[in-house]
């Protein structure tokens, strides 16, 4: 495993550690960096190629300080740094050809809309009227951003649906809807969920240059002018 992506793991089960146990020191020094050391992971494999996903990174930083902080401010400017993510995802999926790809799997797309609306249904009577409006909104980027991600391939794929599931579960805490366990979830499918998009934009660069390396190089003919044969001669 690379140095970083052990990094990111250690981070991440001492998160997720912090919130079984109930140690919000562990959470607080350890869920900011998460989304910066697979930033530098992908910026390392990959350079400037990818930066709006890169930006969608640095977003995703910011939220994740911002929901450090109780109340509903706190969540509010976090849901908007996560929009601001997908947004940057969305884009960067687009810019690889996400439109063209969807054309061909209008069942996928009409899958994921059926989805969305089933949550907005679900969450938007039980949230506060600031909530009601701009949760199910965010759904709908997720959705867009789960949508486009498959043109990435199915490790991207996968991804954009684990953080689906990931911040669905938050939706269901912020409408009341909770059931034991729902909060222990959470960091494990968005850690998982940000690993599988980042790993399968830097497998993409791997896998292309192992193609171009088994590609097997034709040797060059004999020069007529030390063979004395010219192409007429044959």
């Amino acid at each position: 495993m690379p140095p970083l992506l052990a990094l990111f793991t250690a981070l991440a089960a001492v998160d997720i550690t912090g919130v079984a146990l109930d140690v919000p020191v562990l959470e607080r020094a350890t869920k900011p960096l998460l989304a910066p050391v697979l930033a530098l992971y992908l910026w390392r494999a990959t350079g400037t190629r990818h930066r709006a996903f890169l930006t969608g990174l640095g977003f995703a930083a910011a939220g994740d300080t911002a929901l450090l902080f109780p109340g509903p401010v706190a969540f509010a400017v976090g849901l908007a740094l996560f929009l601001g993510a997908q947004t940057c995802w969305t884009t960067a999926f687009v810019r690889a050809g996400a439109v063209a790809h969807l054309r061909r799997r209008r069942l996928l797309c009409g899958a994921y809309l059926a989805v969305w609306c089933a949550a907005a249904a679900a969450l938007a009577p039980a949230l506060d009227p600031a909530l009601a409006v701009a949760l199910p909104l965010y759904c709908l980027a997720l959705v867009v951003t789960a949508c486009t991600a498959h043109v990435e391939g199915a490790r991207a794929a996968w991804g954009g649906a684990v953080f689906f599931v990931s911040d669905l579960l938050i939706g269901l805490g912020a409408a009341g809807m909770d059931f034991p366990g729902r909060s222990l979830f959470v960091m494990p499918t968005y850690t998982v969920a940000l690993v599988l998009l980042v790993t399968a934009l830097t497998g993409r660069r791997e896998r292309a240059g192992r193609r171009r390396a088994a590609v097997p190089v034709r040797a060059p003919g004999p020069d007529p002018s030390r063979t004395g044969v010219t192409p007429a001669d044959g």
